[in-house]
């Protein structure tokens, strides 16, 4: 097998990202509902309401959006909220570049339509490259499925738990992304970029506008990290 071949996951690579994820990916499930309750209540669509979830995938975008939802859109700040909550992808991304770049153009882009925090960070934590994809790969097909789950329930009951807060449910993500840091290997690579990050972005949060700390705290992590030596490939192909 070729180098760019090994590269390249497999079914069973996909069915295997899809299981490890699935259990964190039920818990996706409350905040599709709470999405879907709350697109209704601001006027949204049956229809409009799933096609949004269907095609966006981005749950805290989809939320913040819904404040500016009304008769007429403000479409410059509707962007611009987005872009903010959004810009982390643009570091994730290109942290994930190095196993994605054997692929195809089109696959290589497919591979991120799925792209979110839980996956990216499950498949950041170690393995062959197409462990990796197709954990980014099944991993988000999972959680998108239960996200459109989550949201067809709450389009088709019109009521749930639309302040998943009370019940410490919004903690769950953070509490993951946590346990993938402390799981990872504990060097310098990976404790400075982590921990620049979350002193920008407390902050930010305290003293910039808010949704600035996404984009702040994406910036401090991403100049450490470029700013420290790379670290020796551990794979055996290029």
């Amino acid at each position: 097998m070729s180098p760019t071949d090994s590269s390249r996951p497999t079914l069973g690579h996909l069915v295997e990202g899809f299981r490890r994820m699935a259990p964190l990916s039920l818990f996706v499930i409350v905040f599709g509902l709470a999405f879907g309750v709350a697109a209704l209540q601001q006027g949204l669509s049956a229809a409009q309401t799933l096609l949004m979830s269907g095609l966006v995938f981005a749950g805290a975008a989809q939320f913040a959006t819904l404040e500016l939802w009304g008769d007429t859109i403000p479409l410059l700040p509707l962007v611009a909220i987005t872009l903010a909550i959004n810009a982390r992808h643009l570091l994730m991304g290109a942290a994930f570049y190095p196993h994605l770049k054997d692929l195809p153009g089109g696959r290589r882009y497919a591979s991120l339509l799925l792209l979110s925090d839980a996956n990216w960070a499950m498949a950041m934590t170690g393995g062959t490259t197409a462990s990796r994809l197709g954990i980014l790969v099944g991993g988000g097909l999972a959680l998108w499925t239960t996200w459109m789950i989550g949201t067809g329930l709450g389009v088709a009951f019109g009521s749930g738990i639309s302040e998943p807060e009370r019940f410490g449910l919004d903690a769950i993500m953070g509490c993951f992304l946590l346990a993938m840091l402390v799981g990872d290997k504990r060097d310098l690579g990976v404790l400075l970029p982590w921990g620049a990050a979350a002193l920008a972005a407390l902050a930010a949060m305290a003293w910039l506008p808010p949704h600035a700390h996404v984009i702040v705290g994406a910036l401090a992590g991403g100049v450490v990290g470029l700013l420290l030596p790379p670290k020796p490939r551990q794979e055996g192909h290029s």
